[in-house]
This record gives C-alpha cells, sequence and structure tokens, in this order.
C-alpha cells in the first residue's frame, strides 16, 4: 500500500428493510446521500460492513455501513480502520440523535457516546473517543415515552417534510469537514440553524 490516507465516514443503522425507513437509520440515509452526491452506490462488502471507496473533495473515503445491528457498529468500523491505517481522528461517525429536535444537525468531536449504545460501540472498540461526529436530531418521545419505538419507528408525516433537506444538510456538513476541517464546520453548521 502507498502513503495514500484514507478517511471513512460512518453511517449508523440496522441492516434490513424492517429498519430502512426508521429514525434509527438516519446515518445510513446521510451515507447513501453522500454516495449518490458522487454518483456512487454503497455496493461492496467487507469487514461486516457495506461500503464504496469514493474521491470526495480531492480524498480518499470509505463510505460505510456496518451490517452488526446498531449496538456493535463500532467492530466492523475498527476492522477497516485498522486494515486501512486510518486514525480515529480521520473517521466521521453520522448516527441519529435523541437530545436534538428532528432535522437539527450538530457537529461534535472527541465527546463520549451520551448514551448511544451505536458511538459507545466505537468508544469501546477504539478504545478512545477522538472521532468526530454528526449528531442529526430524530427528537424525543417525551418523559415517560417509548424511547426504542421511536428510534425504531416510521417518520411521521411532518417528519418527511424535513427529511430530504435534513439528510442533504448532514451530508453537506460531512462534505464541508472533508473540505474546511471539523473547527470550520462546527463553526457553520452548529450555529446557522
Amino acid at each position: 500500500m502507498s502513503d495514500l490516507k484514507f478517511k471513512i465516514i460512518a453511517g449508523l443503522g440496522n441492516p434490513g428493510k424492517n429498519y430502512a425507513l426508521t429514525r434509527h437509520n438516519i446515518g445510513f440515509l446521510v451515507v447513501e446521500a453522500l454516495a449518490s452526491k458522487s454518483r456512487l452506490s454503497i455496493d461492496k462488502t467487507r469487514f461486516d460492513s457495506e461500503y464504496v471507496k469514493a474521491q470526495i473533495k480531492g480524498q480518499e473515503v470509505f463510505l460505510v455501513k456496518p451490517l452488526t445491528y446498531m449496538n456493535k457498529s463500532g467492530f466492523p468500523i475498527y476492522k477497516f480502520a485498522s486494515y486501512y491505517k486510518i486514525d480515529i481522528e480521520d473517521i466521521i461517525i453520522v448516527h441519529d440523535d435523541m437530545d436534538l429536535a428532528f432535522g437539527k444537525i450538530k457537529i461534535v468531536k472527541s465527546r463520549g457516546h451520551g448514551g448511544h449504545n451505536g458511538v459507545r460501540s466505537i468508544v469501546d472498540a477504539f478504545g478512545k473517543k477522538d472521532c468526530t461526529r454528526i449528531r442529526v436530531g430524530v427528537g424525543h418521545p417525551g418523559s415517560g415515552g417509548d424511547v426504542t419505538g421511536h428510534v425504531l419507528g416510521s417518520f411521521s408525516p411532518d417528519e418527511i417534510k424535513i427529511l430530504d433537506h435534513c439528510i442533504d444538510t448532514a451530508s453537506d456538513a460531512c462534505l464541508y469537514i472533508l473540505e474546511k476541517g471539523v473547527i470550520p464546520a462546527m463553526n457553520l453548521f452548529n450555529t446557522k440553524q
């Protein structure tokens, strides 16, 4: 292998048609949108993941969808990173977040998992938390609400209306990070909503 530096953009979700259009799978939807913006499809399989290698903004990037279910997503990403010698700092994770209103996006770096099982799995697999994360708001069912039912539930009609815009914004945030870096992306995306 050459001295080529790779990056990973991984969307978190659950495999299978039953989960395809659920709030928990918004990470998958964002990574699929990134692939389609590059006129590619995520059609290869390796390390318990579907992936495609893309050149985006002059960078070599793997777009990755772990297929191990949300709470085990860290290990496929770790296998990818180990094999291609990718630092955790060069990994962007896109995932759903109940602490943000639906459609809101927040970029964070080197933060704890905040109770998100997919992110917890990544921190466990790597033994550190230095990746960049794009948190995509899916709203909260409210106190006493069914959290599992909420994240595994389909989008409401109101959510469907802004879903495309939300996915587009999150995928734009990924592109902006690749082009300008994390801090400029935070300054732009974390304030403009």
